[in-house]
């Protein structure tokens, strides 16, 4: 009896598999143990003089040869992990957001609710977003939300930017991307993000040979994430959407287009707050300092604190006394710290929030 080489794609070997024994694993490592269950199915049929099929041996492998054990499962997911850098984040992030902030209601019901309700929204059809882009100024906490999203999902969180994708040059970062990508499909529950997007999908009208190809690998890329099964999604930010390649931009890619803009002042206040709360204070009128930060991003706000507790860190260690903040010191380093927001910035993301807004 010869032994059968002909092996379906991974997602056919996944699907057959999980028929069988009602167990479900990654594609990747389903074909790897396809080929083994095909070597098992001949060995089974020679022992017993007659051709066992293969479910029996499938059953029979997978129960009884502990071919493929939740331990080397773990392995794997590990070893792909630690390559990408993945990280659990603190789902308390999420509530350093105020309820305010249309971004964060967006995110509650277009993303969080549909991934955690699952039963409610397949009975009314709701399909869960697989891609995102999340556009605005500087500063205004892209990079927060989403890693906000995998602490309330508690998902693993996976970054990559353009400037890990071209470490090996920038003829090669099609090459990284592509690869990332089937790395990060490995790992179920996981956010994978990538900032800066704008220079890994530019438009193509005026950009080099390099640059184009960089920008048609990941449209490629794109539609083969969102068919691939399991819980992820992929999220990208750029600060200039504009510049980005307009196939991207269109229906049927990118799942929801989220605008992040500058704080309302209970946003403001929240993050102040956030940071107040975990310094040595004392009297601080938030109120009277949130007043006099009406353009300040959520990294403004966090770059103040980091001036303020420097030099009450200085004060105290050169009077050898407790030194607590208080407002006269925010308002000395306010007048060092600018916003990095204005008035014609602001201006311009109303203009591109009406234009690319998807939601």
């Amino acid at each position: 009896m010869d032994i059968v080489t002909d092996v379906p794609v991974p997602d056919e070997c996944a699907s057959k598999i999980s028929s069988y024994t009602g167990q479900k694993y990654e594609p990747e490592i389903a074909a790897e143990l396809w080929l083994k269950i095909i070597q098992h199915k001949w060995f089974l049929s020679e022992k017993l003089g007659r051709d066992a099929g293969i479910k029996v041996a499938c059953l029979d492998y997978t129960e009884n040869v502990d071919a493929i054990t939740e331990k080397e499962i773990d392995e794997d997911k590990v070893n792909t992990l630690k390559e990408l850098g993945g990280q659990l984040v603190d789902r308390s992030i999420w509530d350093t957001i105020s309820e305010s902030q249309p971004p964060k209601q967006i995110i509650q019901k277009r993303v969080i609710l549909p991934l955690t309700e699952v039963d409610l929204a397949e009975k009314h059809g709701v399909v869960p977003p697989k891609t995102i882009i999340f556009f605005g100024p500087p500063g205004t906490g892209k990079t927060h939300f989403v890693k906000a999203i995998a602490g309330i999902l508690n998902w693993w969180f996976i970054e990559a930017s353009p400037s890990d994708l071209m470490a090996d040059g920038q003829d090669r970062l099609g090459k990284n991307l592509k690869h990332l990508m089937e790395k990060a499909g490995r790992i179920e529950e996981a956010v994978i993000f990538i900032d800066e997007f704008e220079e890994i999908a530019g438009e193509r009208d005026q950009a080099s040979r390099i640059d184009k190809s960089i920008t048609n690998e990941f449209l490629k890329q794109v539609p083969l994430f969102k068919r691939q099964p399991g819980k992820r999604l992929l999220v990208c930010a750029t600060n200039y959407i504009r510049q980005l390649d307009t196939a991207l931009l269109r229906p049927g890619r990118f799942d929801l287009i989220i605008p992040v803009g500058g704080l309302d002042i209970e946003g403001q206040r929240t993050i102040f707050e956030y940071y107040l709360s975990r310094t040595n204070s004392g009297e601080v009128d938030v109120e009277k300092l949130i007043s006099l930060m009406p353009l300040y991003t959520p990294a403004d706000i966090e770059y103040l604190f980091r001036k303020v507790t420097q030099k009450a860190f200085e004060r105290e260690l050169k009077a050898g006394a407790d030194y607590r903040l208080t407002t006269e010191i925010f308002l000395e380093v306010l007048l060092e710290v600018k916003p990095s927001l204005t008035e014609e910035i602001s201006a311009e993301f109303e203009k591109d929030f009406r234009e690319f807004t998807r939601c």
